[in-house]
């Protein structure tokens, strides 16, 4: 699932740029709960680490959890973007408002929490599950129809313009479903990609002034 997000990162960069596809080294293999997710951040975080001594100039979090989000922009020195923060952004530009087609139904509440932390529930019509596990994005034949209805049916309940791809491991099918569907359709990976570029070529970064400055040298126990 790794190599294929970063594919499709690489197929939008402009030329030149090297796209690295990372798989944290420690933590649960897909991200389906909050406990999931809190045993992930230390993984994340471990790879900014590696990648600030790797010079690195930017970071995508290919989670729709967007895990450990802020604490990686206190320690990056460019800039990082999660992929559901950049995909509603830019599901804002797009129509009057968007619907959320996540992967189970449990995980449909920390969409609701980030529409609302990112301030997009103006535009955030609806969020809905296709009920298909993570890692059997890639493995069930059926998968890319199973979530296309679930899309079709999304904008019909919400009377949504946009539709928001609610996991990295849908990355790839993103344009398949919108020449289907006939809307927009924002794959956060590809969303993601283009704004920390962006960010980059305008050389700016996440401000170090009070709250991301890098956090303060203390002891941590690690065992």
């Amino acid at each position: 699932m790794t190599a294929g997000i970063a594919e499709c990162a690489r197929a939008v960069v402009a030329p030149g740029t090297e796209v690295v596809g990372v798989t944290s080294e420690f933590g649960p293999a897909s991200i389906e709960s909050h406990y999931d997710e809190a045993l992930s951040v230390p993984g994340v975080l471990r790879a900014i680490e590696r990648g600030e001594h790797e010079g690195v100039s930017g970071y995508v979090i290919a989670c729709f959890g967007d895990p450990g989000l802020d604490a990686a922009r206190e320690l990056a020195s460019g800039p990082v973007v999660g992929i559901a923060e950049a995909a509603m952004h830019t599901a804002s530009f797009l129509g009057r408002g968007f619907s959320v087609v996540t992967t189970l139904g449990r995980t449909m509440g920390r969409a609701v929490d980030l529409a609302e932390h990112y301030g997009m529930q103006r535009f955030c019509r609806g969020i809905h599950a296709c009920d298909i596990a993570v890692l059997d994005l890639h493995d069930d034949p059926d998968v890319r129809k199973v979530v296309t209805e679930a899309c079709r049916d999304a904008l019909e309940a919400d009377g949504s313009d946009v539709i928001v791809l609610g996991c990295a491991g849908m990355a790839d099918m993103g344009a398949l479903i919108s020449t289907e569907l006939e809307v927009p359709v924002v794959d956060g990976v590809t969303a993601a990609t283009l704004t920390v570029q962006s960010l980059v070529a305008m050389g700016l970064r996440t401000s170090q002034r009070g709250e991301f400055a890098p956090p303060p040298p203390k002891d941590y126990l690690t065992g």
